[in-house]
């Protein structure tokens, strides 16, 4: 992208990198390439980096109230960027380098990393000792200071959490550093959809059945709710492994009316009715969008493996990630 913009660039003009990447992108590959313009940088062109904060879905924070970071290459630089987004954003809050504001998109994507994958093992344990992660997640959130929550989930996916701390854990071994805390953590998360397929298997054993030729119906394929973003869903790894253990597998999902895992092409269910749901033998929430009516669903589906928390009440039958106390 760097190589197609030097042959259009101009004096005067800004640059600004958005896409996530490992400190030191900015100087180390984009400046040289934009320099083979024979402009020089910081006097005839100016150049910055800004990271993309949007959260698919957040209908409270957007592009318009969510804060810029900026750092460019030089003064003139940042505060070029900083007054092109003040345009936008009510706020810009200027770092003193690109690197700076590079490593500060890594660290809130692995700060979410790390804490995804701390709350995912004590889902685990929870479930050993009888406990509800849930309502213990409920607790620690009325301590006003120092605790911000996290839920457990049949693993990461997006564009981001899942790739983007690797970038960092990549550049730190230049320096001789090893960052072991984010290996471990993605470690963690790329387990838990084989931890959820356990739990399946479970939960049609109580019932004497097996996950070979059983009915599965999983509910919600993208990565989170209330969005149509499939990349790097964890749906999709539980659909296959699923379908590779003998299962037969349908999915619903509003969003995503069909989607290809290896060869074979999915259609959602049109819509959930009552014969529908007990046509199948379990059904499997792995993404709780909104608009799921999910007292129909405790009310008519034989097995339920709850992965989101999206069903309060209490039944046989039910079995939810984090809480075998049910």
């Amino acid at each position: 992208t760097s190589e197609n913009i030097v042959p259009y660039l101009h004096k005067g003009e800004l640059v600004v990198l958005e896409s996530t990447t490992y400190p030191g992108t900015t100087e180390e590959v984009v400046l040289p390439i934009l320099s083979k313009s024979g402009l020089k940088p910081g006097e005839d062109f100016y150049l910055a980096f800004s990271p993309e904060r949007i959260d698919p879905g957040n209908k409270e924070y957007h592009v318009s109230n969510i804060p810029k970071v900026v750092g460019g290459i030089n003064e003139k630089s940042t505060d070029l960027a900083a007054n092109l987004y003040k345009i936008v954003v009510p706020e810009v809050f200027k770092v003193s380098s690109p690197k700076v504001a590079e490593m500060t998109k890594l660290l809130e994507n692995t700060f979410r990393l790390a804490n995804i994958a701390l709350v995912d093992e004590l889902a685990m344990l929870c479930e050993r000792m009888g406990i509800s992660i849930w309502e213990v997640i409920e607790a620690a959130k009325t301590k006003p200071y120092g605790f911000m929550a996290f839920y457990p989930g049949p693993g990461i996916g997006g564009h981001c959490i899942p790739i983007d701390p690797f970038y960092l854990q990549w550049k730190a071994k230049e320096y001789d550093v090893d960052i072991s805390f984010i290996e471990i953590a993605g470690r963690i998360n790329d387990s838990m959809p084989d931890y959820i397929i356990q739990k399946v298997a479970y939960a049609l054993n109580s019932e004497r059945k097996s996950i070979n030729g059983s009915k599965i119906l999983v509910l919600g394929v993208t990565y989170k709710n209330d969005i149509s973003d499939i990349r790097e869903s964890p749906s999709l790894k539980i659909i296959e492994k699923l379908e590779k253990w003998g299962a037969n597998v349908s999915y619903y999902d509003p969003y995503v009316p069909n989607l290809k895992i290896g060869e074979r092409i999915f259609n959602s269910i049109k819509d959930l009715s009552r014969d529908i749901l007990k046509d199948f033998d379990s059904v499997v929430i792995l993404t709780a969008h909104s608009n799921i009516d999910y007292d129909l669903i405790y009310e008519n589906a034989h097995i339920i493996v709850d992965t989101r928390n999206a069903i309060k009440k209490k039944r046989k039958g039910l079995f939810k990630l984090g809480d075998s106390s049910l």
